[in-house]
């Protein structure tokens, strides 16, 4: 499926800039405080400090967020999709070791997150502290700012389980007159110190680095970085909104930020050793650099621009999450959609973990400076993965050795960023890293023990469907079995050459006889096509077994249910399968279709133990694999089947057994095996 918005539209880069810019576009509320902090105090500023630090932003946002995200990366989409897991998609082929950036980047991106909605709703209302509106007054207490952060964040987690249609239509006018609001007071600024635009010399953003009037030396770049922070979502969102959108949008966005840094380094220059500042290490030139008159409103449109960018990271975190799962990064969750937009996702857990997280930070760290003093050191790790996964593309498109050239550049430049904000590690990253590191764990023993259980499985633990097609289709015709169901489907795997699992048939023959007027065997496999919805059907001639393949992809719904119901009614349709006349419905009228039990084998790990083929490091990954398939959404949610009728049964991980007895000459027919769309 194509992005939502195909063709540049006023509309289109309306919500565009309500979508995509959440992140970055509230980064001025808190980067120049950062810059300050640096310098110890504000009488310690000198000119060249703040012309060389805003040279820096400048040049950072124009080389990582333009250069490499907007004209380069967000050119490997798929199938209009963007992200980290989406750019794993289209090279994953090329070499197995690729999946660990691929699950390296996403799990930073994912942790690093965690802080976005902290930091930027606590930057914007500590705005209010010693304010006066009419007959309500706000003191300086921080205590107050973190109430009434917590008040505001648990309403916006809350109310995500019904969906953000509707407040979602105003966020790209809100965004609007917040990047105008930033462009306007910036530009009012600077013309009091004109000076401030030499910053667009990049000489001076080399020269700050190693300048003596810059104490924090390289480590700098760890403020610096903190204005770049939202550039992988204009990447990560290319789905929802269409690349040319952003293309349109990003070039007004661009100016908006550079003239309010501008605007705050002009006033924190002319204002360095005013009496009333010059002490101070903590003041936010955002709002100090407003007239009074314009402060109550400031605070309320920064305050809903952060509300938007924390947001756009819940969002884009329910996004992240479900193409994991598609990829088998991540364990099942259940996926709804609470409002007729597709895109628009609600992962109860991601939700609340989201939320327990934010609370954490915002409540342990209590200020928005000590938040940013931990800020941005993981995103770092994502964007290397990132050009380390762009090599790969950019090497099927132009000559490898250009490809190295240019992601080398870009990784030098990522790496240097890296180091600067290692310092981050004792203020505060370590949250971040270690959240970091427990998500990446989930991932790799969810994908690496799915990948060992898979090589340990005996060819005893398999048969071939074509050896019991004639047992099948003898006891669906055995009139001296009650009839146990109209159609019986296993949720299975078959492999190639038709193999499945022996407990299979098993369930199907010996532990009573289930006679069906049809038995389904299905398969959903998980493509890297996002929105891809077909099937294949296999009726090894016969009239009742059949195999079905479902192709999905991976941000698809798997309604299997739904999906086998269309199946059914077109192969009775094309006389394929007999009709299933049903004389008693709710509706009155006959049925062509009978009734659908859905059984589920669990494996059950209690003999993994006693597998001494195993070795013990690749029993952890499969037992912790294991574990986490029994805390996770069960295989009745995963596959949608909550209305349906379910029947759950148990067979050992490994079966083994002697098999000598079942290899026997296959010959295998084909009656139907053409592709369909669902």
């Amino acid at each position: 499926m194509k992005a939502k918005f195909d063709k540049i539209s006023i509309m289109g880069m309306l919500i565009t800039l309500g979508i995509v810019y959440g992140d970055i576009g509230t980064s001025p509320l808190y980067v120049m405080n950062s810059i300050i902090g640096n310098a110890g105090k504000m009488a310690n500023i000198k000119p060249f400090y703040i012309i060389g630090s805003i040279s820096l932003i400048i040049w950072t946002l124009m080389v990582i967020t333009t250069i490499k995200y907007v004209l380069i990366t967000m050119r490997a989409d798929n199938n209009g999709e963007g992200g980290i897991f989406a750019l794993f998609a289209l090279v994953r082929r090329k070499a197995k070791w690729l999946v660990w950036p691929a699950l390296i980047g996403g799990a930073a991106l994912l942790a690093d997150g965690t802080l976005t909605p902290a930091v930027s709703v606590t930057s914007a209302l500590e705005g209010l502290k010693g304010q006066h509106f009419g007959p309500i007054s706000f003191s300086n207490s921080q205590q107050n700012v973190l109430i009434i952060t917590s008040c505001v964040l648990l309403v916006l987690f809350l109310i995500q389980r019904f969906g953000t249609g509707i407040i979602g239509n105003s966020f790209g006018p809100v965004m609007f007159i917040w990047f105008t609001f930033l462009a306007v007071m910036g530009i009012v600024n600077l013309l009091k110190y004109p000076a401030i635009l030499g910053a667009f010399n990049p000489i001076y953003a080399i020269e700050i680095l190693f300048s003596p009037v810059n104490k924090a030396g390289i480590f700098i770049l760890g403020s610096i970085f903190l204005a770049t922070t939202g550039a992988e979502a204009l990447y990560s969102d290319m789905g929802h909104v269409g690349k040319k959108n952003i293309y349109g949008t990003w070039p007004f966005v661009y100016f908006a930020l550079i003239m309010n840094y501008l605007g705050q380094g002009a006033w924190v220059i002319n204002n360095a050793h005013n009496p009333n500042f010059a002490n101070l290490s903590n003041l936010n030139p955002f709002y100090e650099m407003l007239p009074d008159s314009l402060r109550g409103f400031a605070i309320v449109i920064a305050a809903l621009a952060a509300i938007i960018a924390s947001q756009a990271l819940i969002t884009g975190s329910f996004t992240l999450v479900d193409e994991a799962i598609g990829l088998k990064f991540l364990p099942r969750m259940i996926v709804r959609h609470p409002s007729n937009v597709r895109s628009q996702i609600y992962i109860s857990t991601v939700n609340w973990f989201l939320c327990i997280v934010t609370f954490i930070v915002v409540w342990s760290f209590g200020s928005s400076e000590r938040m940013e003093s931990a800020y941005g050191l993981a995103i770092t790790i994502t964007m290397l993965m990132t050009t380390v996964l762009l090599f790969e593309y950019l090497s099927g498109k132009m000559r490898r050795l250009w490809a190295f050239f240019i992601a080398a550049f870009f990784a030098v430049i990522e790496f240097t960023f890296f180091i600067a904000s290692i310092i981050k590690f004792v203020h505060g990253g370590f949250v971040t890293l270690i959240i970091m590191g427990a998500i990446l764990i989930v991932m790799i023993l969810w994908y690496f023990g799915n990948k060992r259980r898979d090589h340990y499985e005996k060819e005893s633990e398999y048969v071939s469907l074509t050896q019991y097609k004639d047992q099948l289709s003898a006891l669906s015709e055995d009139e001296s079995i009650p009839l146990y169901t109209s159609n019986l489907v296993y949720m299975t795997k078959i492999k190639n050459d038709y193999q499945i699992k022996r407990s299979t048939m098993y369930s199907i023959l010996d532990k009573e006889p289930k006679r069906a007027k049809v038995y389904w065997f299905v398969t959903v496999n998980e493509t890297s096509n996002p929105y891809e919805s077909n099937y294949t059907v296999d009726l090894l001639d016969t009239k009742n077994v059949v195999d079905v393949q479902l192709y999905l992809g991976f941000r698809k719904q798997q309604s299997v249910s739904i999906y086998l119901h269309q199946i059914v009614n077109y192969l009775i349709k094309q006389g394929v399968i007999d009709p299933q006349k049903q004389k008693y419905t709710s509706n009155g009228k006959p049925g062509n279709v009978g009734d659908f039990k859905f059984v589920i084998i669990n494996e059950r790990p209690s003999d993994l133990a006693l597998n001494s083929e195993i070795n013990a490091f690749d029993r952890q990954l499969i037992s912790g694999r294991i574990f986490l398939q029994n805390i996770t959404a069960s295989p009745i949610s995963w596959y949608g089947l909550e209305f349906s009728n379910v029947i759950e049964e148990s067979s050992p991980l490994f079966i083994t057994m002697q098999h000598d007895q079942y290899l026997v000459q296959r010959k295998i027919y084909h009656s139907i095996h053409t592709r369909h769309n669902i």
